[in-house]
């Protein structure tokens, strides 16, 4: 079969299209053509070597696949070596994908669209009603969060970005209001979108100064949900004399410890997918590239050209 591998980490040139053997499928598994492998920033991270390093050289990437089973089911799940024309997925995990749904938007359900959920339901607990700030609105799990806010019963929307177009896209995605994102004048800012009022939930995955400003945007009960450090700033202790004095939360969330335990083929996909068809939610789709370009994707991906769902088609030259 065709795959893209790398025998030494680096950036993406490091990257070789192969020929190599079909996996061998062990208990519990299903081999799928691959129809769609998704790109994320993990992938460019991994390829030089600074997350989820592999023990071994030569290695294929990519964590996220959409295929055809043997028995003519479109599916999808995470797997390992997606970069590739065949791929091995656990039966248990198996998400039955629409055929008409297009597989950019089928594989941002995965981990942005299922973190996205999470966020709201899961860690912020949101109830009607109640305020919402998403930070890096733009981005992929920034803007279904957007939209899944308003779906899931929110009053107020404010989202956050550092450019005014990626703010006007945020809007259209159902915003009420956007503003800019930098730490700079932030809890101003935000307050002021708010009426003049402090908010319910903020959810961030900037950290360092963004995370301190946000901080003093939150009401009594109110929860900011940390999911990354994006700046790359060192995390600055929390007071909890501050947070007791207006009993507010800070909140932690990971997705992959919660699919160790519990897959994907729950609830909140199939909910994902529903909302997906009827309409009600739009994943932001980017580029689409042949396997053979791999690693000009996970370029324009690090030094962010593209906005929305990166995937690569195995069967495009």
């Amino acid at each position: 079969m065709r795959a893209v591998q790398f025998a030494r980490f680096g950036g993406p040139e490091v990257l070789e299209e192969v020929e190599v053997p079909d996996p061998v499928v062990g208990p519990g598994q299903v081999l799928v053509e691959v129809e769609a492998a998704g790109v994320n920033f993990a992938d460019v991270r991994q390829i030089a070597g600074v997350y989820s390093a592999p023990d071994r050289l030569p290695f294929i990437p990519g964590n996220e696949v959409l295929g055809r089973a043997a028995d003519g089911r479109r599916v999808m799940a995470f797997t390992a070596g997606g970069f590739a024309s065949k791929a091995v997925l656990a039966r248990d995990h198996l998400v039955g994908v629409p055929d008409d749904l297009p597989p950019g938007e089928a594989l941002a359900l995965l981990v942005q669209g299922l973190t996205a959920w999470h966020l709201l339901r899961s860690a912020a607990r949101l109830g009607e009603g109640e305020s919402v700030v998403v930070n890096s609105a733009a981005g992929g799990v920034g803007s279904l969060a957007v939209q899944l806010a308003k779906v899931f019963g929110a009053g107020r929307v404010i989202a956050t970005a550092s450019t005014a177009d990626k703010r006007e896209l945020a809007v259209e995605l159902g915003a009420d209001e956007a503003v800019d994102g930098a730490a700079t004048g932030y809890t101003e800012r935000v307050l002021e979108a708010n009426g003049g009022r402090p908010v319910d939930i903020v959810l961030d995955a900037v950290g360092g100064a963004v995370f301190e400003a946000a901080l003093g945007t939150l009401a009594a009960f109110g929860r900011l949900v940390t999911y990354g450090t994006s700046s790359g700033e060192p995390a600055q202790p929390v007071d909890p004399g501050m947070l007791t004095a207006i009993n507010a939360g800070v909140v932690g969330f990971w997705l992959k410890p919660l699919i160790v335990e519990h897959g994907i083929a729950g609830h909140p996909m199939r909910e994902l997918i529903e909302l997906t068809e009827s309409g009600r939610i739009r994943p932001l789709t980017g580029g689409t590239y042949p396997l053979s370009e791999a690693a000009r994707a996970l370029t324009d991906l690090a030094e962010r050209r593209t906005v929305g769902k990166l995937v690569l088609l195995p069967g495009h030259v």
